[in-house]
C-alpha cells in the first residue's frame, strides 16, 4: 500500500514519530513497522493462550451467552434458573413434534427473550437447539471440552433433537 501510496503522490507521515527523508528514516521506518507486527502477532498468541486455558477450565471467553445461563465474577458459567426451564421445554416439545416456528411463538408468547434482549426469530431457536454448551460442552477453536460448564439439556435428548433437525 505504501508503494502504491508513493506512485500516486501522496506522502506518509508518521504522528508520533520523526522520520527523516534519508536512508537513515527508511531503516527507521523498517524497524518501527518490524517491532509493531512484532507486538501485534505476539498480542495475538497470548489472547489465544488465554482464551484456552478459559475453556480448558470452563470459563467464559465473551461473545453472546446462550439463553439458560449467567456468568458469574469469576466468568464460569451458571445455570440461570428463570430461563433454563424454558431451554429444557424447548428441547423437549421439539422432540414431541413441535416445529421450530411453533417454539419461536411459544418463546415470544411467554415473555422470553434472547440474551440480547431480542425476540426469538427462527434461526435464534434453531441456535438454541443446536448449541452443544447445553450439554455442557465447551469449545474454542479446535479444542472441545466436554462437560466442562453446567448441562441444562440431558444429551441423550439433545442428540435426539439433532436427528430430528437432519432428519428435517
Amino acid at each position: 500500500y505504501k508503494t502504491q501510496l508513493k506512485k500516486n503522490g501522496v506522502k506518509l507521515m508518521s504522528a508520533t514519530e520523526i522520520i527523516s527523508e534519508g536512508p537513515e528514516g527508511i531503516i527507521l521506518e523498517s524497524v518501527l513497522e518490524g517491532y509493531a507486527e512484532y507486538y501485534s502477532a505476539d498480542l495475538s498468541e497470548k489472547v489465544v493462550r488465554g482464551m484456552t486455558e478459559n475453556v480448558l477450565k470452563g470459563k467464559y471467553n465473551g461473545g453472546t451467552i446462550p439463553i439458560g445461563f449467567k456468568v458469574d465474577e469469576e466468568k464460569f458459567f451458571q445455570i440461570d434458573p428463570l430461563k433454563a426451564p424454558f431451554v429444557v421445554e424447548a428441547f423437549q416439545r421439539y422432540n414431541d413434534g413441535a416445529t421450530m416456528k411453533e417454539l419461536m411463538n411459544w418463546l415470544n408468547d411467554s415473555g422470553v427473550t434472547t440474551n440480547r434482549n431480542q425476540k426469538f426469530t427462527y434461526n435464534s431457536v434453531q441456535t438454541l437447539l443446536t448449541n452443544k454448551r447445553y450439554i455442557g460442552e465447551n469449545h474454542f477453536k479446535d479444542i472441545v471440552m466436554p462437560d466442562s460448564i453446567p448441562a441444562i439439556v440431558d444429551k441423550d435428548l439433545f442428540e435426539e433433537v439433532q436427528l430430528k433437525i437432519k432428519k428435517n
